[in-house]
């Protein structure tokens, strides 16, 4: 049986350009994940991952990914696993300007049925969003629990 769709609507109240930024600078996912190493190739096919070190010491990829598709400042679509991403689901992340927020629509679907991830990500989604949005709107944000 397939997984529903996880969806989560947030609005930012920034620009949407540092909207845009907040998702895919190295800087401020260093912050909002508590010092993974970000790093994106912004164009389809381009390589996602967060790193950091593992329980031992020694350096671990956390999170894998691949960009499917962007349109910058509105919306990035990509796939995702936990590790090496072995097992994948779909993060769709559309951006809305409206009068004084930006309107942040995330979408992470296409869940294998046995990715172990579907439960993390629906608890982590609402918390990686509001260290964002408390990021971009104070200047800091809090530690994630």
């Amino acid at each position: 049986m397939a997984k529903p769709p996880l969806t989560f609507t947030f609005y930012i109240a920034a620009p949407i350009e540092k909207v845009w930024h907040g998702f895919v600078s190295k800087e401020t996912n260093q912050t909002i994940f508590m010092g993974a190493d970000f790093e994106v190739d912004l164009r389809p096919g381009g390589a996602m991952t967060w790193s950091g070190p593992g329980k031992d010491g020694q350096r671990t990829r956390y999170v894998t990914g691949e960009v499917l598709s962007v349109e910058p400042q509105t919306r990035l679509e990509y796939k995702f696993g936990m590790d090496d991403g072995a097992v994948m689901s779909r993060v769709e992340i559309v951006l809305t300007q409206e009068t004084e927020a930006v309107k942040v629509v995330v979408t992470n679907d296409q869940f294998a049925d046995d990715d172990p991830a579907y439960l993390q990500n629906a608890d982590g989604w609402p918390r990686i969003l509001s260290r964002l949005k408390t990021l971009l709107e104070t200047g800091k944000t809090f530690r994630p629990h």
